[in-house]
């Protein structure tokens, strides 16, 4: 009986957190649309379903062995977890400070010089919007490649064709889109369902392998020490060069950022989750390559087998092609799962940009659809981006290579631009009393690592992965990052410049932080704040 009165009491203290966080968001310039329906369990669900650590890591492992060798693959991922979580802390404070979709073009806006503010916000969210929409792709990409592996290695006479592989990308994509156009109400338990699928895969994959392929181990000698340099690259260069596959197994780690107006207490909650998912990332991936380096017979096989080096490591350990199938059902799945949270990241970010009119047609891609709950449009241009990435990889797989190559250039970037201002303002245009704070030192310290983390990986992604250079291995992620920096100037020239309002800022409602890079205008459609709105100039 005294079971009902309990029910409520927590029913309506929930309804009221609800009311707070969209009267916060309010504050921020913008209603709620969007239903908090996730969880912290099921946000986090998202946030590591998009990293996805331990199985990125897998099937790029080829790319890291010729750079560096075991060591790199095993200390690079260690490296470059303690640095994203030095920018993902920094990230954070932002994050618990103010808690809207537009994550770091929001951010920059408001902290940013106030000559400078909207333009640099403006860039800002272009480049973050291509990123993400570019990073979509990867989801399919990585999905469709399992499958060809698995038909290689069961067919040996099997020869790969570029359409084979784009129809199963297509395919990827199409059930992507539709799980988030009809199924949005249930996307919590689909991110709850990807996180638990994700550790289930990680230990059944790790005790399995071990246990086959005992007691022929590699030595640990070779697993944490063993350097291989057979990129021509001086051998320090080669080494860093092999940090690149521990950065692309954690890139995505704002995606709470841009779905933090459908988590209660967003502004506790959002900071937590951002961390929790790259430390996740770093536990699993550490033990999931030591095992399946242990499990290595031969580094050449695993580096250029046509099965791909996670199911050659299968073979190594299991002897068995049937057994080697049903392990990778676990990292198969979870492509799934990462091409649908993708898409639904990729989707808020172009739905919050576009409220501030940052896209063209910006009116159109700002729609929620009112019975579905999801910005629809906003979903049909991520996936219609991917299509084309697709229609591009049918006729040349090194551009396609260059565009997924540039998606972790430009959200790496948009990651180091809010701190990057705050440290040149003195680290004093944050809200003193934000729910996540980084003191003294500590915060400047986390700040400069993450900002100079950025930097290098900038510089390093941008190298050709080998000597000599040639046109078939050249790496174009320059020429595709270029053409975002392009486009941005492109459309401020002729419709950011007159169009783009960045965001408006209650600054009242708000704490009493100094935000030197919004000025006063009034903003109609946001109810009970037109007199103490402020928005970029």
């Amino acid at each position: 009986m005294d079971d009902q009165p309990r029910r409520r009491s927590a029913g309506s203290a929930h309804h009221s957190i609800i009311a707070q966080d969209a009267a916060a968001l309010e504050h921020l310039g913008h209603k709620q649309e969007l239903k908090r329906n996730f969880s912290m369990i099921s946000m986090l669900g998202l946030a590591f379903a998009i990293l996805n650590t331990w199985t990125a890591l897998a099937a790029s492992i080829s790319l890291a062995l010729p750079s560096g060798g075991p060591s790199s693959v095993i200390w690079g991922l260690m490296v470059a977890g303690i640095c994203n979580l030095c920018l993902a802390a920094s990230l954070a404070e932002f994050l618990s400070a103010w808690p809207t979709a537009g994550g770091q073009y929001h951010w920059a806006a408001i902290v940013a010089w106030k000559n400078w503010s909207r333009s640099l916000s403006y860039a800002t969210g272009w480049i973050n919007v291509s990123g993400w929409v570019a990073l979509t792709a990867t989801g399919g990409l990585l999905g469709s490649t399992f499958i060809i592996n698995i038909i290689s290695l069961l067919h040996p006479d099997y020869e790969a064709e570029p359409w084979h592989q784009f129809l199963i990308y297509i395919a990827f994509t199409l059930i992507s889109l539709l799980i988030n156009a009809f199924s949005t109400r249930l996307l919590p338990l689909f991110t709850k369902a990807a996180f638990f699928w994700s550790l289930t895969g990680f230990a059944v994959i790790s005790i399995t392998i071990l246990a086959c392929a005992s007691p022929n181990y590699q030595s640990g000698a070779f697993v944490y020490g063993e350097f291989i340099n057979e990129v021509q690259w001086p051998d320090g260069l080669a080494w860093m060069l092999g940090l690149l596959q521990g950065a692309f197994s954690l890139t995505g780690f704002d995606a709470v950022a841009h779905m933090i107006e459908e988590i209660p207490q967003p502004q506790v909650r959002g900071p937590r989750i951002m961390l929790y998912c790259i430390g996740i990332g770093m536990g699993t991936g550490f033990v999931f390559l030591s095992c399946m380096l242990f499990c290595v017979n031969n580094i050449d096989d695993v580096i250029e087998s046509s099965a791909g080096p996670l199911l050659q490591i299968f073979m190594d350990a299991t002897q068995n092609p049937a057994g080697s199938v049903c392990l990778l059902m676990f990292p198969l799945v979870c492509m799934l799962f990462t091409s649908t949270t993708l898409m639904t990241t990729s989707s808020r970010m172009s739905y919050a940009f576009a409220r501030d009119h940052g896209l063209p047609f910006s009116r159109i891609f700002a729609q929620v659809h009112p019975k579905l709950d999801v910005p629809l449009n906003a979903l049909l241009w991520t996936a219609g981006w991917v299509v084309v990435f697709g229609c591009i990889f049918l006729g040349s797989s090194s551009t396609f290579n260059a565009i997924t190559s540039a998606s972790v250039v430009a959200l790496g970037v948009t990651y180091a631009i809010p701190p990057s201002i705050n440290v040149l303002r003195g680290r004093k245009m944050l809200p003193p009393n934000r729910a996540f704070k980084l003191t003294g030192a500590v915060g400047w310290i986390l700040n400069l690592v993450g900002i100079g983390w950025t930097i290098l990986t900038t510089v390093l992604f941008v190298f050709p992965p080998e000597l000599p250079v040639t046109s078939e291995n050249m790496n174009y992620c320059i020429v595709a990052f270029g053409v975002i920096l392009l486009i941005a100037v492109v459309t401020w020239i002729f419709d950011g410049r007159k169009n783009y309002t960045g965001p408006h800022v209650d600054v009242e409602g708000l704490e009493k932080g100094q935000i030197v890079g919004v000025e006063g205008i009034p903003e109609p459609s946001i109810k009970k704040t037109t007199s103490n709105t402020k928005a970029v100039a």
